[in-house]
């Protein structure tokens, strides 16, 4: 998408966001996993059109908050719709503020978009919790000083399908609720840093191109993601994998159907998968990703057992339609973190966007952790990215290592 392009999407989201006027809820949709949360997810008024507008906020339970918070909260706050790029919608998530006196000018502010989950409501991490693996990285950051929200992403907990891998979406909900955060909070300063992994990596890459337009009150001083989700071009999505392994990454294909027929309801699940997968396009409904991967792996599926060969031309071009940046080039330098083991987006991948970036202008640092997957580069990238952070925070040049960005470990 041409920066142009964007200034046109964002403006016609900012004039219906100036415009005195409120929206339309939307319906409960079971087909897209909607339902089995508590009425706090739901805002039956109509919905004011300002993006980052508070709705309400609640207690969150000790059981899914995060033990180094002084004060946590869900959050209910408006936002864009990513799909059409236009309109009002309520979007879910939990602020956390740390303990004890905030410094001077008040906490500096984490972002924090999420990794795939699922796309029922119920998935979303402030109804049922975060991975331990995302509890300890948080925690971290909140023992740092930084207060953090965290967006469920558009459609899971509130009303409507998740559209996953949406990067316009993801990139909404974090800017949205920094928005919200900064409103309901006057501890909180602005002095954003935008974080992500996986999904949410992307979505963080995506909401840093996006924010100068769309939301540039808000004073972001940087972006941190770990396995960035992206498509150089010319490459074909799933070449390098294994066809004739059982391998539970599957899951995420069936989850990907449903995002995509939100786009192109023709599309049929049954030109996608064979007869042995398809009944887990149901399961994607209502199930979030660890049990999913669980079935993937009870029923043995490959992916030459569980795809059709036509089928990975379906999804790619919708894969290709959303999973977009509106620039390379970002107001804000960027750390990137990588593992060489990743098997969900390759180390190579992730250090294409990389140099995309840096021959855009950005400024970029990128490490690759060798031996790290795509989980375990989460925590293990806090060794790099706190330095990082904390250089931007004092008004600090942070060094790019454009120059000399590392590839894969051959291992």
């Amino acid at each position: 998408m041409t920066r142009f392009a964007t200034r046109l999407i964002v403006a016609a989201a900012l004039a219906m966001a100036s415009t005195p006027i409120l929206a339309e809820s939307a319906a409960d949709d079971v087909r897209q996993g909607d339902g089995r949360v508590s009425g706090f997810y739901r805002w039956e008024d109509k919905i004011p059109t300002r993006p980052g507008a508070l709705l309400r906020r609640e207690s969150l339970p000790s059981v899914v908050g995060l033990k180094n918070a002084g004060r946590q909260e869900r959050i209910l706050y408006t936002s864009t719709d990513g799909v059409t790029g236009a309109g009002a919608i309520a979007v879910s998530g939990a602020l956390f503020v740390p303990s004890g006196t905030p410094p001077p000018g008040g906490w500096p502010l984490v972002s924090w978009g999420h990794g795939t989950v699922g796309v029922a409501d119920i998935c979303a991490p402030s109804w049922q919790g975060r991975s331990y693996r995302d509890v300890r990285y948080l925690n971290r950051w909140l023992a740092e000083g930084f207060a953090v929200v965290a967006t469920d992403y558009q459609g899971l907990g509130t009303v409507g399908g998740h559209p996953l891998l949406n990067n316009r979406a993801a990139a909404f909900g974090i800017l949205d609720a920094a928005r919200a955060a900064l409103a309901a909070d006057k501890t909180i300063s602005n002095r954003v840093f935008i974080v992500g992994q996986s999904q949410g990596g992307a979505g963080a890459f995506a909401a840093a191109g996006f924010a100068p337009d769309y939301a540039p009150e808000v004073k972001v001083l940087g972006t941190v993601a770990t396995g960035v989700i992206y498509s150089p071009p010319g490459a074909k999505r799933g070449e390098d994998k294994n066809l004739d392994v059982v391998d539970e990454t599957i899951a995420y294909s069936f989850y990907s159907i449903l995002s995509a027929i939100q786009h192109d309801p023709s599309i049929d699940p049954a030109a996608v998968f064979t007869e042995a997968a398809l009944p887990l396009v149901d399961q994607a409904r209502a199930t979030c990703l660890f049990p999913l991967e669980a079935d993937v792996v009870g029923l043995g599926l490959t992916r030459r057992k569980a795809l059709r060969p036509e089928g990975a031309a379906i999804t790619g071009r919708w894969f290709g339609s959303v999973v977009r940046y509106p620039t390379f080039k970002l107001s804000a330098p960027i750390f990137i973190g990588a593992g060489a083991t990743d098997g969900s987006t390759t180390a190579n991948t992730q250090m294409a966007i990389a140099r995309a970036a840096c021959a855009a202008g950005s400024v970029v640092e990128a490490r690759v952790y060798a031996g790290q997957d795509h989980s375990g580069t989460v925590n293990q990238s806090l060794t790099d990215s706190i330095p990082f952070v904390r250089h931007l925070l004092r008004g600090e040049a942070v060094a790019s290592n454009c120059s000399a960005l590392p590839g894969p470990d051959p291992s």
